[in-house]
Parts: structure tokens; sequence; C-alpha cells
């Protein structure tokens, strides 16, 4: 749940109801107001902003001013040109819907990029490289996603499975040793087949990492490590998941990548002789071709001084 959504929901006296409107009336403009001048424009005493603060769950108005500004310059960013629900209109031509979803591709990455901060997704490949084994728990096309993750992540030896039998992730989560590392996947963070995936792997031990949308949700709250994916879209009344699916995809490459450059040396010779072995597909095309002198080049370019 978002803190506006919260702010709005939550019961407040009738001098607190007064204050919240005005927090929501003025928006980015309160981060120049004073606790006095938000006070006196209430005709409320100060300490009505702590105790609205303490009803929201957080320590005091500092805390809880400088969440509804970073939450509303997030949801006044990037979206400005594009509709996440409805990208393009019944009218519009072939290369305007081509154009559209590109801009809307372009959107999500860098709406998601902004939300990526270095501790979090430090914590999450520290818990992907101490594992011995991945598990990825998610439903309907987040599991599809996902199997593109698995894959790369097998080429170069990480064992990563999807769990993709209908009814049989708990019984996976139960499974999962204290060296297995799960990553949950949820727009909501809501699901009630993931939070009991959840449940099982926390009283199995399982660290796991959530893929979820930003705000208060039940699975951001317990998991060990959180990535927020962008979040713009309605349950339904939509054309596709376009944002979700291009914000997955996103953090997965993301985390892919990050357990790559770890040994990145090592990686990239074990995909290179794997390939050298096993691609045997023909190509007219000189960008995409192999040959010996490349290779050497390559190698030689990597050889420390």
């Amino acid at each position: 749940m978002l803190l506006t959504e919260k702010m709005r929901q939550t019961r407040f006296s009738n001098a607190e109801n007064t204050l919240v409107d005005y927090i929501l009336k003025q928006d980015l403009a309160i981060k120049d107001l004073t606790v006095k001048e938000i006070a006196d424009a209430n005709f409320v005493h100060p300490s009505t902003l702590i105790r609205v603060a303490k009803k929201l769950g957080y320590n005091g108005w500092l805390e809880l001013r400088d969440e509804f500004l970073s939450e509303q310059t997030y949801l006044q960013t990037y979206f400005d040109d594009v509709d996440a629900n409805l990208p393009f209109q019944t009218n519009d031509g072939l290369m305007t819907i081509a154009n559209k979803i590109a801009s809307l591709e372009r959107t999500t990455i860098n709406d998601t990029l902004s939300l990526l901060n270095h501790d979090d997704l430090q914590k999450a490949k520290q818990l992907l490289l101490k594992s011995k084994k991945i598990k990825i728990f998610g439903s309907n096309a987040n599991l599809l996603i996902s199997q593109d993750f698995a894959l790369k992540m097998r080429r170069i030896q990480k064992d990563v499975v999807t769990s993709q039998t209908m009814g049989e992730n708990a019984y996976e989560a139960f499974n999962s040793q204290e060296d297995t590392c799960a990553i949950l996947i949820s727009y909501t963070g809501e699901n009630s087949y993931i939070l009991q995936v959840a449940e099982i792997l926390q009283r199995r031990k399982v660290p796991f990492i959530a893929l979820t949308s930003i705000g208060d949700n039940t699975l951001a709250s317990i998991s060990h490590a959180v990535l927020r994916m962008t979040t713009r879209e309605r349950l339904y009344s939509k054309i596709a998941n376009f944002t979700i699916n291009s914000s997955i995809c996103y953090l997965l490459d993301v985390l892919y990548s990050c357990v790559f450059a770890e040994d990145y040396q090592k990686n990239l010779n074990h995909l290179i002789e794997i390939g050298d072995l096993a691609d045997t597909r023909k190509t007219s095309s000189a960008i995409m071709a192999e040959s010996p002198e490349s290779m050497i080049r390559f190698t030689e370019s990597f050889r420390p001084n």
C-alpha cells in the first residue's frame, strides 16, 4: 500500500484529518514548510504532526515527510508521456503503436532503475552468491519471465530452478535447505500463494529476495532483501502487463549481471569455451560471425600485463 493510500484510509481525529488533507494538497510543496507553519495553517498544535506520523507507523514528522516526498517524487517522474495501462489508442497506426511501446519500455527501465539502491542490490547479490541452490517462486507470466534468468544462471554453473507445478510450491519451499536462496516475485506483495511460500521458507530458515511493488506490503516486510519493480499499473483494467514484465526482466538481468561480474573472466571464458563446442549455428552476417582470429584477439585482450 502506498503512503498516500494509507493516509486516506487511516482513522484520524477531525483535527488530524484536516492536517492530512492539507499535506496531500500541498504535495511536494510541503518540503519547504516548517512544522510551525503547517500547524498554524491548520490551527492545530505542532504535536498533531507527530501524532499523525505515529499513527502511520513513523517515528516522527520528519520521517513521515521524507517518505511522503520520496513517494510523490517517484509517482510524478518518468510517465508523463505514456500511460502504463493504456499506452496506445484504438486509432493509432502501426508505427505509432511501435513508437509508444518503445517509449514505454525505455521509461519503465529508467523508472525501475530509479528504485534501485546499492545496499539492497548488494544484499541480494550476496544472498545469491552464498547459496548452493536458487529457487524462484511466482505465478503466471512471472514464472515464464524467470525461466530466462534461470537458463542464464545455469550456463554459468549456478543451480537455479523455477517452481512450475501447480500446487507444488509449498512442497518445494518446505524441501529447501538452509543453503538455498529463493526469489519471490509478486507485484502486489499480497499474493496468498507467495506469502504461504514465504512463511514456509521462514520456518525452514531459507533466505529470500522479493521482487515487488513500492510501498508497504506483507512480502516486502518479511523479505531478507527487496528490489522494487515499477509500480504504475492497475490490477486488470489495462491492455497488458507491459511495465511489470519489463521491470521484472530488467531486475533479473541486473541480478544475473552482478553474479556474473563477481568472477567475470572465469564466467566469460566458460561461456566462450562451451559455445565454441556446442554452438553450431551458421550465419552470413559478419557482425555475428565468430572466427579463430577474433577469438585469439578476444582472449589476449583479457590477459594480465
